[in-house]
């Protein structure tokens, strides 16, 4: 696995373990345990985001520049991508 790769399943992991604990917190408003651990996977994740951004580029048209976006190779241009 290459260090995009790694990088970004570390991202998808982290994103979708805040994600859970959002929902999780829609039936449990008061467990501060999960509020803390959601802000912190939130500020990992984030920090992921933006190594990620200055080695492989804007993971969304939202970050960087559109064009810079536009580069970055799409799913279907990398050989190892098999669906």
């Amino acid at each position: 696995m290459t260090d995009r790769e790694t990088l970004l399943q570390k991202l998808s992991a982290l994103q979708f373990a805040a994600w859970e604990l959002h929902l999780y917190m829609d039936t449990h408003p008061d467990d501060c345990d999960a509020k803390e651990l959601n802000e912190k996977y939130i500020c990992k994740s984030k920090e992921l985001a933006a190594i990620y951004e200055s080695k492989f580029g804007p993971l969304s048209p939202m970050t960087g520049s559109g064009e810079m976006w536009l580069k970055n190779p799409w799913p279907w241009d990398i050989k190892e991508c098999a669906i």
